[in-house]
């Protein structure tokens, strides 16, 4: 890729028509003002579990009394993951009446199992101006964009990294230079900002476990070249998005399985229709239908088991993709918080080591994987990314000091296969996304990634609104501002979620002190915003029994328990140690030392009776093992 790349910045006519495309492209756009919240306090988001099967149970005696189609919603959304959390919060601040329905939790799948990068899109360009490829081009400007508007509208989980690329060959720098400078052009005023080079003495400075002399080759570091992209906290960004759509109007709930959908024929010899779905909720054991006028399979990985709910022969859309990641202590990183890509381990493959929350997450693998519910890293791949580091980092890299290990399934799109019969691997499957109308009008949203999420969202909604209905909302006295709601256009542009419309930078300051340490006020203001004050409320009750650690060498607090239960629609405490907390994900060992007393705040706030807290122990327990890599 960095070859080509370098060749099109000698290339005069194709640089011409990079930076026109470009400006043609930014002269298009235009910066609207920030929509926000009326109200985005934790008392509007109090209980919205309960308040979600209220709304379903009433929608659905509504439908039996047929009072003036009341019981239906416009969209009903199948997936609380990144796209369809997304989904569910373009569609509501359109004025759309919605429902999502999430299995599990949200991030439970891939949405909360990815390499916490927000990426820019550099990959494309390579392609886009080397064969003079519009759409690639297309691709890497709807990148760059959508990860400034996710910075933007995420400012508390979200922000730029720096991230390095070795070089132990002199031909490697101005071939790395060129690639990055020519993307910086291509970027312009979407950029984080310019990329540069590094010289051996600052780098390791910056960089002190970085391999000076590569074991193998003997050749010596020649200096880096950084570049700039976005990181964030992939969980916490979609908890934001469901509870922000909740707050739209939304009617959102976790941990409640589509067991079968509504198929009907409207007119006598038309086509079959789906109108809704038999959802069970696995928290209150109840079963309930849920209509709507529009069902979005927004399931991932599991996106074509929904469709063969409407059709058991439907041709396969989805092509998985495991990816492992491990994370190690901090100290593996840079002391300035810089990250590292391997851009060329020893068959070819790219290594990410960024830091994060504290720690440092290593990855990542692509390979083909059947669908499974737990997946789980596999020894080889661990050994895979530990060598790649060895390589490159001048410690002793160990098995031992990973602190845990994690498998997502990516929901590549377009299982086809070429003129023999065979079908592409999944490093060279798009990840591009489709929208699909298919089986009994079912809309399918496959593919993309976690940068793009805003941008899929908005072309799902597009695709069903115009056949829908909207309400007149000019005068609506919801939980937006009347300007926000609109009949058709989408909003979620500059759009903030839920934490991020009062945060700032300096936030964790007034945490600090108002008595907890630097390093707790650092977390409360980076994983809940502008609501970390609220956490502290909660700390403060019952005389302060909930103000403290839940685990040694974490800053998380008993108090986030208690919050994440009636606030953030936490159900279990793998909601807790997974996504509300990324505990498991950073120490799974911690995580394990820290259930027992999960499970007794939640236990109280949840009325579980003694069998229960033991239930919920082991179930924990065994989902705990999944963040340790198969021998």
């Amino acid at each position: 890729m960095w070859t080509r790349l370098a060749l099109m910045m000698g290339t005069g006519g194709a640089g011409t028509y990079a930076y026109a495309s470009y400006a043609a492209e930014a002269a298009s756009s235009k910066r609207n003002v920030t929509h926000e919240l009326i109200d985005d306090s934790p008392a509007a988001s109090l209980n919205l579990r309960k308040r979600a099967l209220d709304n379903f149970r009433a929608a659905a005696r509504s439908y039996r009394n047929k009072k003036d189609n009341q019981g239906t919603f416009d969209v009903l959304v199948i997936g609380g993951g990144a796209t369809g959390a997304g989904v569910a919060l373009d569609a509501a601040t359109r004025g759309l009446k919605v429902a999502l329905i999430e299995r599990d939790d949200f991030a439970s799948g891939t949405s909360g199992k990815s390499t916490k990068l927000v990426h820019g899109g550099v990959r494309y360009l390579e392609k886009a101006v080397f064969d003079q490829d519009v759409d690639q081009l297309k691709l890497v400007f709807e990148a760059l964009k959508e990860r400034k508007t996710f910075l933007e509208n995420a400012r508390h989980l979200a922000s730029s990294i720096f991230i390095q690329l070795p070089c132990y060959d002199w031909k490697d720098v101005p071939m790395y230079w060129a690639g990055l400078k020519l993307y910086d052009i291509v970027a312009g005023m979407q950029g984080l900002t310019w990329s540069r080079f590094v010289f051996p003495e600052e780098a390791m400075r910056d960089f002190p476990t970085l391999r000076r002399v590569q074991p193998d080759s003997g050749a010596s570091l020649k200096g880096v070249v950084t570049y700039c992209d976005g990181q964030f906290d992939d969980a916490r960004v979609n908890v934001s998005l469901a509870l922000t759509a909740a707050m739209a109007g939304a009617t959102v709930l976790n941990h409640a399985e589509v067991e079968g959908l509504i198929i009907e024929t409207l007119e006598k010899g038309g086509a079959p229709v789906c109108k809704g779905a038999k959802v069970y909720d696995k928290i209150s054991g109840r079963r309930f239908d849920v209509r709507a006028k529009r069902v979005v399979n927004a399931a991932g990985p599991f996106a074509d088991g929904v469709r063969k709910l409407a059709n058991r022969n439907s041709t396969p859309m989805i092509r998985p993709s495991a990816g492992t990641h491990i994370t190690l202590p901090g100290y593996y990183a840079s002391n300035v918080g810089t990250g590292m890509i391997v851009p060329k381990t020893r068959d070819g493959r790219v290594v990410f080591l960024i830091p994060w929350l504290g720690a440092a997450v290593a990855g990542t693998t692509d390979a083909d994987s059947p669908v499974t519910d737990a997946p789980q890293a596999s020894g080889s791949d661990v050994e895979f990314i530990l060598d790649a580091l060895r390589d490159n980092l001048s410690i002793d890299v160990r098995r031992e000091d990973v602190l845990s290990t994690w498998c997502g399934l990516r929901p590549l799109a377009g299982a086809t296969a070429d003129e023999n019969g065979r079908v592409k691997d999944s490093a060279s499957t798009s990840r591009d996304h489709i929208v699909n109308v298919g089986e009994a009008g079912i809309v399918t949203v496959a593919g993309g990634k976690w940068t793009t999420y805003r941008k899929m969202a908005e072309d799902v909604v597009d695709c069903v609104a115009g056949t829908l209905k909207v309400p007149d909302t000019e005068n609506s006295t919801g939980p937006y501002l009347p300007k926000l709601l609109t009949k058709h256009g989408c909003v979620t542009t500059h759009l903030s979620l839920v934490g991020s419309s009062g945060y700032h930078p300096a936030l964790h300051v007034g945490l600090a002190q108002s008595g907890v340490s630097e390093g707790v006020a650092r977390h409360l203001s980076r994983s809940y915003g502008d609501r970390a004050r609220a956490v502290l409320a909660v700390a403060h009750e019952r005389r302060g029994r909930l103000n403290v650690p839940l685990v040694k060498n974490h800053p998380m607090l008993a108090a986030e328990v208690a919050y994440a239960c009636r606030y953030e629609m936490c159900a279990t405490p793998e909601d807790f140690l997974a996504r509300r907390t990324r505990l498991a994900f950073l120490d799974v060992k911690a995580a394990r030392e820290a259930l027992p007393k999960v499970v007794e705040v939640m236990g109280r706030e949840h009325h579980w009776g003694s069998w229960r807290k033991s239930r919920e122990i082991r179930r924990c327990s065994k989902f705990l093992k999944t963040f340790e890599a198969k021998k």
